[in-house]
């Protein structure tokens, strides 16, 4: 019987996988044994602080639903989420800013005409979305796909909600750019909101006496033929929390100052019955191919047509 010590059994462990097939898995692997390896010596982690651990992420990943993605989110509050996205965009070229996709993006493929309140029925003071995609010389890209959703007033994504399985989404659409590139919509103007502290990444960020927020924002994520698809928030000027988001997804050139307007008529030419926020945004896009990522949530409604 072999016997190893302390270092002896890092490198034991590293060389078993010297025989995995694929290049790319093999160095995952082998890193991620060494790091892990370093992290235990150099926290001289206990017995008690590992089962601690175990526990922690079993119930991370018994919280994870068709609806809820707990190990999203857990990524997104230790920075691994925003770390990821930096090392894979580092040269942007003039195009728009990335972050994270969140865990709340469950995909909605129904295009919707271009004027749509994707809020109609919730309660919150009214917001005109109007934006535009172009390249990176801001000629108009025509016919790119653009999914947005957001959190309504209360703090809350349509997928958080109970009746989400039976109602089905809110604040949330695709529409697809006219030939000048535009889009527009109706909404409900976002709030800052915390994460879900029912869980436990929650109760770890509470526990460690860090507050849970966000500030308010949009998601957006636009795909153009010919170009990288675009996953990034659109952020409200002036909200609390611009300096302190819990998954550290701000950046200056995605913070938008919103305007209150009272104008009796909003940009479409439509009747305003209250006072209303403009938001207006300009997307660059990157040359370039990729693939838009998939929902790791699932749209009830796509489940039952399908």
């Amino acid at each position: 019987m072999t016997q190893f010590n302390e270092g002896e059994l890092t490198d034991a462990v590293v060389a078993s996988f010297e025989g995995t097939p694929d290049a790319r898995t093999k160095v995952l692997l082998q890193e991620l044994v060494r790091s892990l390896h370093d992290y235990v010596r150099r926290t001289n982690l206990t017995f008690d602080e590992w089962a601690t651990a175990i526990d922690f992420l079993t119930r991370t990943g018994q919280t994870c639903t068709a609806s809820r993605q707990e190990f999203i989110l857990l990524s997104d509050v230790l920075g691994v989420s925003m770390l990821l996205d930096a090392i894979n965009h580092r040269d942007r070229a003039g195009a728009t800013e990335t972050t994270v996709l969140g865990p709340f993006y469950v995909g909605e493929h129904k295009v919707t005409p271009h004027g749509t309140d994707i809020s109609a029925d919730l309660k919150g003071e009214k917001m005109f979305v109007q934006a535009r995609v172009t390249d990176l010389s801001g000629a108009p890209l025509a016919g790119a796909s653009v999914d947005v959703w957001h959190a309504d007033d209360e703090g809350f994504y349509d997928s958080q909600r109970p009746d989400y399985a039976s109602d089905g989404p809110s604040s949330r659409a695709r529409f697809i750019t006219d030939a000048d590139g535009r889009f527009f919509f109706r909404t409900i103007l976002p709030c800052s909101y915390p994460i879900p502290t029912d869980g436990p990444v929650g109760q770890m960020i509470v526990g460690a006496g860090r507050h849970p927020m966000r500030p308010a924002h949009v998601h957006f994520l636009v795909d153009a033929k010919g170009h990288e698809p675009l996953i990034t928030h659109v952020f409200i000027g002036g909200d609390a929390y611009l300096d302190s988001d819990v998954v550290f997804g701000v950046k200056d050139e995605l913070i938008a100052q919103v305007e209150q307007r009272t104008d009796p008529v909003m940009p479409d030419g439509k009747l305003a019955a209250a006072p209303w926020h403009l938001m207006t945004y300009e997307f660059r896009m990157k040359p370039g191919a990729g693939i838009a990522p998939k929902p790791m949530l699932s749209d009830p409604k796509s489940e039952a047509a399908e």
